[in-house]
């Protein structure tokens, strides 16, 4: 028993090193495949791990982010870093089935249940090369909206569009522009 014991010894401990718990303590994005420094075991640090990502989803953890670390082949010095998490910014009460993109600004976007998906930020920039079409029977906003262009409702101008009734035209209020379009 003794001789297969120290036969199996070292397959043991390779096969505990495959997947380990580490943390990040250093980040460089700047190459084509994001590497990290992490601390794995008690005094173990590591540095140059590759950190792989889903394609098209790309994400630069905090030091004292929380990685899952794959050690290819059972050989420490092939490691990657598979997974990031950082429980001090994820977001909780989440139902069954909800995706939700976050940071710890708590800018977020939550694919909701109900078919519901909810943007938070302080500004949100949208930049389309032709256009953005909304194919939707209302808009609402809580604010104004201001246009640096004209402004076109079913194919009028709405700035200079002739009124020949009392009342104001819209955008104005006894005669004189509420807010300067185009």
């Amino acid at each position: 028993m003794a001789g297969i014991d120290r036969l199996l010894n070292p397959l043991r401990r390779g096969l505990a090193h495959i997947v380990a718990r580490a943390v990040v303590t250093l980040v460089n994005d700047a190459a084509k495949m994001q590497t990290l420094q992490i601390g794995i075991l008690k005094d173990e640090a590591m540095d140059d791990i590759e950190h792989w990502q889903g394609y098209g989803l790309t994400v630069v953890p905090h030091p004292g982010a929380e990685a899952l670390v794959l050690a290819a082949g059972g050989h420490r010095a092939h490691s990657v870093v598979i997974s990031c998490a950082d429980r001090r910014y994820r977001l909780v009460g989440l139902e069954g089935g909800e995706v939700a993109l976050y940071t710890d600004e708590e800018d977020k976007i939550h694919l909701k249940r109900g078919r519901v998906i909810e943007v938070e930020t302080m500004t949100l920039i949208v930049k389309a090369g032709t256009g953005v079409h909304y194919d939707t029977p209302e808009i609402t906003t809580t604010g104004r909206i201001v246009a640096q262009g004209d402004v076109i409702g079913s194919g009028v101008s709405l700035k200079t569009h002739p009124h020949n009734d009392t009342q104001p035209a819209v955008g104005q209020q006894s005669g004189r522009p509420i807010a300067e379009v185009g």
